[in-house]
């Protein structure tokens, strides 16, 4: 193999067999509850009981979060059956080399969610530091949040999955703690949270603004419904289980329930803390409304524990692995994490918050595009089937022309663009008119041409996964080294 296509080839991308998928349906639960508390969620509730009273922001994000889920365990599918990757699965709909483009740009938002996520712990961190000791440097915090975090990540997922079991009881106890103190000043201050609005919206306006909240928590977590794959890898699944709902259990019950719930509440949370300040920044809330000291510290406390668990498992992660692809053997996963960490910090995230919901509404489009492509190609025209093998061959079928899957690449610019000019629906635009372009030029025009074994043979035994109890392997460089050596 030239050393040109051996980046097809890194261990780290390779397939998860059954026995190394340590992950099960509680585990992944509490890992989603230590995700979904984002303090950057807090924007989408301060700024949607700007227009809309509480009982509809609390509507729109369920329907919003649902909604994504839904898309997530979608995706997800693609882990659980072949043990698969997203990056590794993107050469599927867009080619060996074409796959670098989205992925790139999914890793690169990744990264964002990460110097932003760092910079609020950090600041909860300084705060600690400031009523304790008197110290305030911010900015130290800030290096020394994000290097610890990253050298967790490093470790692995199941790094991860420990310190998630660990950080989300008590993130969960002192997020209840936080809302009743903000609500408490916010009806000190004359505003009860459940039916105060600062600017009433009506008729389309308000349709609009329910929708904003809507897209607002798709776009939110529309990194992770394209990316769901790099995680659930690792979720444990039954072999020879043809029923989708019960082979995909394991991440059913995060994806659907515990991951709507802790994120409606951090919404609520935000909206609480708007109401009581005028301040969608909840640091700041916070140290303007508590002045019990060993509260407002145990609350700066779960803003430090709610970044690092998300950041591990839902940013530096999938951000790494991408990265790991582009680069191949010669950029183990350890280096991807440490790139990730290197944008997250060059981006100044503590500049991006300031235009947060508009940022989501963008970039949900786009990555919705992403997502909707890897739903139709997955589901729609191969039916779950995939020649596996072929997407680590730099001469396979998924090749294309010269490594680019054109059908692909212009279905994502086709839905990223579109949703561009409908923000307040940018989620759902983006998402079915990627998949529509790209099911209208892929079947009809380029797998005419660049034929898929698995659409010419459309056979269980030899393109599916898990339904048929296969683990799936690929023969690495020094396999084949070894091969060559032994018949010489």
């Amino acid at each position: 193999m030239s050393a040109k296509g051996r980046y097809l080839k890194s261990p780290d991308l390779f397939p998860i067999s059954q026995l190394k998928r340590k992950m099960n349906t509680i585990g992944f639960a509490i890992l989603w509850v230590s995700m979904a508390v984002v303090l950057a969620a807090f924007a989408i509730g301060g700024d949607g009981i700007q227009n809309l009273p509480l009982y509809l922001v609390i509507i729109a994000t369920i329907i919003g979060s649902v909604s994504i889920g839904i898309c997530m365990t979608l995706t997800g599918d693609i882990g659980i059956e072949h043990g698969l990757s997203f990056p590794v699965y993107m050469r599927a709909p867009f080619g060996t080399i074409g796959t670098h483009i989205p992925s790139v740009v999914r890793g690169f938002v990744a990264s964002c969610w990460f110097g932003v996520n760092t910079f609020f712990g950090a600041t909860g961190i300084n705060a600690i530091l400031f009523m304790m000791f008197g110290i305030d440097q911010w900015f130290l915090c800030f290096l020394l949040f994000a290097a610890f975090q990253l050298l967790n990540t490093a470790f692995g997922i199941k790094a991860v999955e420990r310190f998630a079991n660990l950080a989300a009881p008590i993130i969960v106890i002192i997020s209840g703690w936080m809302y009743i103190t903000l609500s408490n000043q916010a009806s000190d201050a004359g505003r009860h949270v459940w039916v105060w609005v600062e600017n009433p919206a009506t008729g389309i306006t308000a349709v609009s603004a329910f929708f904003v909240v809507v897209m607002s928590t798709m776009g939110f977590w529309g990194t992770l419904a394209a990316d769901m794959p790099s995680l659930s890898r690792f979720i444990k699944a039954p072999k020879f289980e043809r029923n989708w709902f019960k082979r995909n259990k394991g991440q059913l019950i995060g994806s659907l329930v515990a991951m709507p719930v802790v994120h409606t509440f951090m919404v609520i949370v935000g909206a609480v803390s708007y109401a009581a300040v005028f301040n969608s920044n909840p640091v700041e809330a916070l140290l303007e409304t508590t002045s019990q000291g060993l509260l407002l510290g145990l609350l700066m406390l779960m803003i430090a524990l709610a970044q690092w668990s998300t950041n591990t498992s839902s940013n530096v992660i999938p951000a790494a692995t991408i990265f790991s692809n582009v680069g191949g053997p010669r950029i183990p996963f350890w280096v991807g994490v440490m790139i990730a960490g290197t944008i997250g910090v060059l981006v100044q995230p503590w500049n991006v918050f300031e235009i947060m919901v508009p940022a989501l509404l963008v970039v949900g489009g786009i990555l919705a595009a992403i997502v909707g492509i890897l739903v139709v190609d997955y589901y729609v025209i191969r039916k779950r089937r995939v020649n596996v093998t072929d997407l680590y061959e730099e001469t396979g079928q998924y090749h294309y022309w010269k490594g680019i899957n054109v059908a692909g690449l212009l279905a994502w610019v086709s839905g990223g663009a579109v949703s561009i000019f409908f923000p307040s629906y940018s989620f759902i635009v983006g998402f079915l008119v990627g998949g529509f372009v790209y099911y209208i030029l892929a079947k009809y025009w380029w797998f005419e041409v660049y034929k898929q074994a698995e659409l010419e043979n459309p056979n269980d035994e030899m393109y599916l996964g898990l339904t048929v109890g296969r683990d799936w392997t690929i023969e690495s460089d020094n396999d084949e080294k070894q091969e060559l050596k032994e018949a010489n």
